[in-house]
């Protein structure tokens, strides 16, 4: 995949790489820190998919799916948008347009691309028993939820994400040490907190408000406001070097309320996310690719690309130009990712669930793929023995001194143990 992605990057426009396969050409430590990187973002786009399809897919789907993703889709799409050789590439000797598309982090490349697959297999895979219809197939009156196993493990992994976006915006400058660069970092830095943080609070307060004009009550929604701050991250992916932080603001706004559509949106279409990563990552990296288009402040575009001539549409206005390249350029970037991953994802999705590689059973759909797939369930919900328990409550009772209690009662008490844990 990193052969496709960058082999061959000499200039010279081409399609996909054609050379250090196995890093074969790699010698320098320079060339290794560059395929590490490199790799944590290929590994990134795959685990996208993987959020939305779970508790339905086979394990084997998981391996073939992320198999093809990161050895030949993404890396096409890398080659295109991040390589010098890349024909959309900004960093290309002639770039498209003059200008290329600025994806300075991914917003398009990485997230997109996961983003899109996710629902193209999504949609190919169905959504989970239960979600939208009954145990006889009829329509539920309002889809089903599936309650969390832990809340508070999801805030956790939302902010060690949060915490991840360091390394991949402020880290995507690549350097630190030559001129300039720590100026970029350090910007990177803050537009990604600023977006991350309005995210979540225009998510959570936005479906807080609709709550409230449906039911007559506030409620305050974590899981808004986890996605919400995600949506701001994914964002401001794209354009975190070259816009301010007042736009960093603007954009982290709109990646809330693009999250709270397309998640409504979702479910209005029947698709099944199980985490929401499609609303996330398809939805705002597409915002996040066109929010640079527009909010590419020439200062900072020229800092880091070296180049103020095409800049973004609000700043071209200004200048009372109208120029309209840069986001041209970021529409260009968008389709074309939507068209290579729908051009080998599909069929590759229909083929897996034709040959039955694709989707579990209902039976072990319903028991769970920890049991059916990984050799026992993730937690312990096994009760204590009916027998244990009417032993305990009896000799805590002639510990005490009290008149032994029942066995009706001792058994009743049993009862609504194992109950429980059935429950």
């Amino acid at each position: 995949g990193y052969g496709f992605a960058y082999g061959g990057s000499d200039g010279s426009p081409s399609f996909i790489g054609n050379s250090d396969f196995a890093l074969g050409a790699t010698t320098t430590g320079a060339d290794y820190i560059s395929f590490f990187f490199q790799f944590a973002f290929a590994a990134t786009a795959a685990t996208i998919v993987a959020g939305t399809v779970a508790e339905r897919c086979k394990m084997a789907a998981y391996l073939c799916y992320s198999l093809m993703l990161t050895a030949f889709v993404y890396p096409v799409v890398v080659h295109a948008i991040w390589s010098s050789s890349g024909f959309l590439s900004a960093f290309a000797g002639e770039p498209f347009r003059d200008v290329g598309m600025i994806d300075f982090a991914g917003s398009g490349v990485v997230h997109m691309t996961g983003g899109y697959t996710a629902l193209i297999a999504a949609k190919i895979l169905g959504p989970r028993r239960g979600r939208f219809h009954d145990a006889d197939g009829n329509p539920l009156p309002e889809p089903a939820t599936f309650q969390a196993h832990s809340v508070a493990l999801q805030i956790l992994g939302t902010f060690i994400l949060w915490f991840g976006w360091y390394g991949f915006n402020p880290g995507s400058a690549l350097a630190i040490s030559p001129s300039g660069y720590a100026d970029v970092a350090a910007l990177c830095a803050v537009t990604t907190t600023i977006a991350a943080a309005f995210g979540c609070v225009t998510a959570m307060f936005t479906d807080t408000v609709l709550g409230r004009m449906k039911t007559g009550e506030a409620e305050y929604d974590l899981t808004y406001a986890m996605n919400g701050a995600l949506s701001g991250l994914v964002g401001i992916t794209a354009g975190c070097s070259v816009v301010t932080p007042y736009s960093a603001m603007v954009i982290g706004i709109i990646a809330g309320l693009v999250y709270v559509a397309s998640s409504a949106l979702l479910i209005k279409l029947k698709i099944d996310d199980a985490v929401d990563a499609i609303p996330v990552h398809f939805f705002n990296g597409m915002w996040g690719c066109i929010a640079t288009g527009l909010f590419a402040d020439p200062l900072r575009t020229n800092i880091t690309y070296g180049s103020d001539l095409h800049v973004g549409w609000f700043y071209s206005w200004r200048r009372g130009s109208g120029d309209a390249n840069l986001l041209l350029c970021e529409i260009c970037g968008v389709l074309f990712i939507i068209g290579w991953v729908s051009l080998i994802m599909v069929p590759f999705f229909l083929i897996l669930n034709a040959i039955g590689w694709f989707r579990v059973d209902p039976l072990e759909e319903e028991v769970g793929l920890d049991i059916s797939h990984h050799k026992g369930a993730a937690y312990d919900m096994t009760g204590p023995s009916k027998s244990d328990v009417e032993e305990l409550v009896a000799r805590k009772a002639t510990a005490h001194g009290k008149v032994e209690v029942p066995a009706e009662v001792a058994s009743a008490a049993a009862d609504t143990t194992k109950q429980e844990v059935e429950a």
